[in-house]
């Protein structure tokens, strides 16, 4: 995948995602998702788990919402991207969670399969943090 394309998919997605998190429509989002997406997140914090299926991601992201209290908010910092159709994101993440502001950072590994998410593989650059943020 070339990155101009890569970052055009990757800018829809956490539009669409920062959309829904602020409490707006989830219909951008459900777009760009295959039917029977995998979404991983690992830890041991609220969030975590592996999500199938586009009711089970769904309800990952409307639990991430609530937790945030719709304040949660993604920036692409960086996209790697090669031969085939994985990309890699590297984007932070912002939200007041239990009165906290609080920041971090992923890196996001993406399976794209004809324009629209298939899975996605989170890895926090620090995970001891990102289980506290998503612990509280």
């Amino acid at each position: 995948m070339n990155r101009d394309t890569a970052i055009e998919l990757l800018d829809r997605l956490h539009g669409s995602q920062n959309e829904f998190y602020g409490g707006g429509s989830s219909t951008a989002l459900g777009l760009l998702l295959t039917p029977d997406i995998t979404w991983t997140v690992p830890g041991d914090n609220r969030i975590a788990g592996t999500y199938r299926g586009l009711a089970q991601v769904f309800g990952y992201f409307r639990r991430r919402r609530d937790l945030a209290n719709q304040t949660f908010q993604m920036t692409r910092r960086d996209v790697l991207v090669g031969e085939g159709d994985r990309v890699a994101a590297l984007t932070d993440g912002s939200a007041t969670i239990g009165g906290n502001d609080r920041r971090w950072s992923t890196v996001g590994l993406y399976d794209v399969i004809d324009g629209q998410f298939a899975a996605c593989w989170l890895f926090p650059l620090d995970q001891r943090e990102f289980d506290a943020i998503w612990s509280a």
